[in-house]
């Protein structure tokens, strides 16, 4: 089977962590089967959607390593979901119900006081061409709802019709569409619902496998009759479990939480994100993967666990500084040139094991360069004014801290902690930090001097 994913946010807004791991679902599926990846952009409300969140959209994806091999917009392809909707019409698929909002609600709520549930009557078939045309004169406009197959012959009558499935993290999948309203399909606006025209483009685009969170499931079943109607064969479905807060709340509930734009703008690291995104709430370690090639690898739809993905942002900062103290010199040079850093391969590797992320390097650029407000307690001060005459001459080398401090020792009978933290203190300003002994000699000679009272 030719494989053929697609990711279809709406551009109404900026996406989050959680709408970024269908994304990152499907694009690495389609990149380990060899398959093909579409954008697929569901703009066809025009009133909410926007070129600037577009655009957004799929920055944060590629930042994100997601780069996708076609980009389509559903406010270009009107035309076929005209054509799609009038052969449903055509076939008798499509019917048109002339209730208003109110008037449905109130028939829900005498069938839960009934304790039934609130399953749409099917009273717009019973309409005759009389009656549609009062409702018509009136000014009313009709939405359109699909027949779901649940009937044997009597439209009106209900069975129960179970659409079954193979879903790739979940198993034997099946649901009962006679417990389900018909569902609308057009608006009484002529607009089309993302339902519809998902369909219509998954048939058109050769979509081969749909993979999305698990809160779609309950949808399926529609989905799979709509495909059938449309005499199409459905696509393969998986749906993964969700990502969530440590305690449980949804993440796409949450206005702006953890949008990637602002992970990237705290200076995370796009592969600690995608690998956190990608590997929590699985069967899997939960490892920062330093490449997307290494987490195409290591990605398997079967470990997706039942339970919900829970995504601690403590986590992903400790992956990320996993990742970063991991980094060579060459991956972030010019990374530390746009901070104002004129680096080098021995700057980087004192102060990387120190830092969360890259952009740390900036304080640690401050302490060897200066100024630095160095810190002596009183009863350190005598004993650091004394550490100026043990300072070894000549150039300073990662052998100087080891000279100094062993003089200083037979000199003052100071060791351990009360050794090494007033000497720390006054020339970095810091109570932790990188090794001294290889950070002395970056600091140098004159900025020592000067920083000892």
């Amino acid at each position: 089977m030719t494989v053929t994913v697609r990711f279809a946010p709406s551009p109404t807004g900026h996406i989050h962590i959680g709408n970024s791991r269908p994304a990152l679902y499907n694009w690495l599926f389609a990149r380990k089967m060899g398959g093909t990846f579409i954008l697929r952009f569901d703009d066809t409300d025009t009133v909410r959607s926007k070129q600037e969140y577009a655009v957004s959209i799929e920055k944060d994806l590629r930042w994100l390593g997601i780069d996708p091999d076609r980009i389509e917009r559903q406010s270009d392809r009107l035309e076929s979901y005209d054509a799609a909707a009038g052969k449903l019409k055509d076939a008798g698929l499509l019917y048109p119900c002339y209730e208003t909002p109110e008037e449905l609600e109130r028939r829900r709520s005498r069938q839960r006081a009934l304790g039934r549930p609130p399953v749409y009557d099917r009273a717009g078939l019973k309409q005759t061409a009389e009656e549609r045309a009062a409702f018509a004169a009136e000014g009313r406009k009709p939405h359109w709802r699909f027949l779901l197959p649940n009937h044997d012959g009597d439209p009106f009558e209900t069975k129960r019709t179970d659409v079954a499935w193979s879903d790739l993290c979940r198993g034997d999948q099946a649901v009962d569409l006679a417990s389900m309203s018909d569902p609308v399909l057009i608006r009484a606006d002529g607009s089309y619902l993302y339902t519809f025209t998902s369909i219509v483009d998954d048939i058109e685009m050769g979509i081969s496998h749909i993979i999305r969170g698990e809160d779609h499931i309950s949808n399926t079943g529609v989905q799979i009759a709509i495909f059938k109607a449309m005499d199409a064969v459905p696509p393969v479905f998986g749906h993964h479990n969700l990502l969530t807060t440590p305690d449980g709340e949804g993440l796409s509930k949450r206005k702006g939480a953890l949008s990637i734009g602002s992970l990237r703008d705290e200076g995370l690291e796009p592969m600690a994100v995608a690998s956190l995104a990608v590997l929590t709430g699985t069967s899997q370690a939960v490892e920062p993967l330093p490449t997307m090639d290494a987490l195409v690898e290591k990605f398997d739809l079967t470990s997706v666990s039942r339970s919900a993905a829970k995504f601690d942002l403590e986590e992903l900062k400790n992956l990320n500084a996993r990742l970063v103290h991991e980094m060579p010199f060459e991956a972030v040079e010019a990374r530390l040139t746009d901070l104002g850093i004129r680096p080098s391969k021995a700057f980087w590797d004192t102060v990387r094991g120190n830092c969360e992320t890259v952009a740390d390097a900036r304080s640690y650029w401050q302490v060897v360069n200066g100024p630095v407000t160095g810190r002596v307690e009183d009863e350190d001060r005598d004993f650091v004014s004394s550490a100026r005459a043990f300072l070894p001459e000549g150039e300073i080398t990662e052998d100087s801290w080891g000279a100094w401090t062993s003089a200083l020792k037979a000199e003052t009978g100071r060791k351990g902690r009360a050794l090494f933290m007033p000497l720390r203190r006054a020339l970095t300003g810091m109570d932790h930090g990188p090794d001294m002994k290889a950070l002395l000699p970056l600091i140098g000679r004159q900025n020592i001097l000067d920083r000892l009272p």
